[in-house]
């Protein structure tokens, strides 16, 4: 028999494994994608266009309810940034839950860690009993020239279309922002 101290430290050890943050990649991993059906009203950037793949669109945004409340951007020395992004959803368990949060570029593409991931933060678990949450994402590449970006969260079941925080990378706060370079 497997004694109970044995099971709850188990238990502990996967609770707190899936709410860290993963090692990020290295910054030339990190390749924007081009959304085809969700363009934002952002201003445009120069340089080069990044290596895209579509997005989808938002599903029913009159039902959409994961909110971004704010996002701290911070720039590490390299250049590169960690967006930390406290969400809102009325989560209610496996079924329906905010599972993501995209860095979405002024032309539409949005920043991911991997190409195969579905988001820049790929949450993987409900956060019933911790609303607001944050969870951060770091290694994110932004291109030179790019002074703002939307920050937006994904709904399980409701997709797209929460409240979206804008964030101007050229000041150092706002409504719903702050900036540390």
């Amino acid at each position: 028999m497997v004694p109970k101290a044995l099971i709850a430290l188990l238990i502990a050890a996967f609770t707190l494994a899936a709410c860290s943050t993963p090692t990020p990649p290295p910054p030339d991993a990190l390749q924007p994608t081009e959304t085809t059906r969700q363009m934002l009203p952002l201003q445009k950037s120069g340089g080069a266009q990044p290596e895209t793949s579509p997005l989808p669109s938002p599903e029913s945004e009159s039902d959409a309810n994961a909110d971004v409340q704010f996002v701290r951007a911070k720039q590490t020395a390299s250049g590169t940034w960690t967006f930390s992004v406290t969400v809102l959803h009325p989560d209610t368990g496996w079924d329906d839950y905010a599972d993501g949060w995209d860095v979405v570029l002024p032309d539409g593409s949005v920043v991911k860690p991997d190409a195969d991931s579905p988001f820049t933060r790929l949450l993987l678990h409900p956060h019933v009993d911790e609303q607001p949450f944050t969870r951060s994402q770091s290694g994110i590449v932004i291109p030179e020239g790019v002074e703002q970006v939307t920050v937006r969260a994904h709904d399980l079941v409701d997709g797209w279309g929460g409240k979206v925080a804008v964030v101007d990378l050229s000041q150092e706060s706002g409504p719903d922002f702050e900036v540390v370079r």
